[in-house]
């Protein structure tokens, strides 16, 4: 998959991310086709699933059926959540290519997304990385970077610790997540420029929801200064099941539809995305936040109404 330094890399997340808050089973076959139909539309990268307990995400309880069945694309990297070793290994067992070890800059978060302080969370993330690091590659998240439901405003400092955390146990890859869509540009430059000092762009994934609008925005926020790697989700899909309000991720197709109106390069078939948005609600059963989905792109223009032609 060639790019350029300009690239801004689109990293789907919907088939984990996206499907974990929806009420209504997605059958199986249902979430293997998704994947299956996402992985000839140019993305780098796809968060398949997760490998928690069943009791605490259900929606996502076929993790290792949907990892063992989907066909692979060679450019793709395919992801795993993972909250313990127990995970680790069923997802390594899986043939998950990336495992994403995820924590919260906010400790009452970290208690009621993971069960533990973020002390204890990282004991465990420094078994997983010794027994895996040289087996799959490894990225470590830091969930509420820009802000916790819970304890509001996040002190960045406490977020370049955890990074910093992580990449002394061999994790070189790291994602700061939006969680509940509180960000905002001006935070995100800040907090991005000063991660940067320690990681190089291509390390870094910037994870934005869209909650209070600023999505889109702070993604050209953090693309400004640097940042190359960004999640989405086709649909504007998800949210986190801890975090109150955390509605969906920014929308795959709306951030692609922003990129080419504004010239800047991805790698993303924006046509075929929005035709598999568009299949979404059948499958949902309700509406998805996309506004490409139900807009189309400006080049997609209507019919005048036959009256003007008396007009004329």
């Amino acid at each position: 998959m060639t790019t350029s330094p300009d690239t801004l890399i689109v990293q789907e997340v919907a088939p984990r991310d996206g499907l974990q808050i929806e009420p209504t089973w997605v059958p199986t076959t249902e979430k293997i086709k998704l994947i299956n139909a996402l992985s000839h539309m140019g993305f780098s990268r796809i968060e398949a699933g997760s490998f928690v307990s069943p009791k605490a995400i259900p929606a996502l309880r076929d993790g290792d059926e949907v990892f063992k069945a989907i066909t692979r694309h060679p450019d793709i990297i395919y992801v795993a959540l993972i909250p313990n070793l127990k995970g680790a290994l069923r997802a390594l067992d899986a043939q998950a290519d990336e495992l994403n070890l995820v924590l919260s800059a906010s400790q009452t978060h970290n208690l009621a997304n993971m069960r533990m302080t973020k002390d204890k969370s990282f004991l465990g993330f420094a078994e997983i990385s010794t027994q895996m690091k040289e087996l799959v590659k490894l990225n470590g998240t830091v969930a509420t970077t820009f802000g916790c439901p819970f304890e509001g405003k996040i002190d960045p400092n406490e977020v370049m610790r955890l990074v910093e955390n992580y990449l002394a146990l061999g994790i070189q890859n790291i994602t700061l997540a939006d969680t509940t869509g509180m960000a905002n540009p001006v935070q995100v430059k800040n907090i991005v420029r000063q991660v940067l000092t320690l990681i190089t762009p291509e390390q870094l994934t910037l994870h934005f929801h869209n909650t209070r609008g600023l999505g889109l925005c702070n993604v050209l926020a953090a693309y400004e200064i640097g940042a190359r790697r960004f999640d989405s989700a086709i649909g504007g899909l998800g949210g986190c099941p801890f975090a109150p309000g955390a509605s969906g991720n920014i929308c795959t197709e709306d951030l692609v539809n922003m990129c080419q109106e504004i010239g800047i390069p991805t790698t993303i078939d924006l046509e075929q995305v929005i035709q598999l948005s568009r299949k979404l609600p059948a499958l949902l059963g309700h509406d998805t936040p996309s506004q490409l989905a139900k807009a189309g792109p400006n080049h997609h223009l209507h019919s005048p109404p036959d009256y003007i032609k008396t007009l004329v």
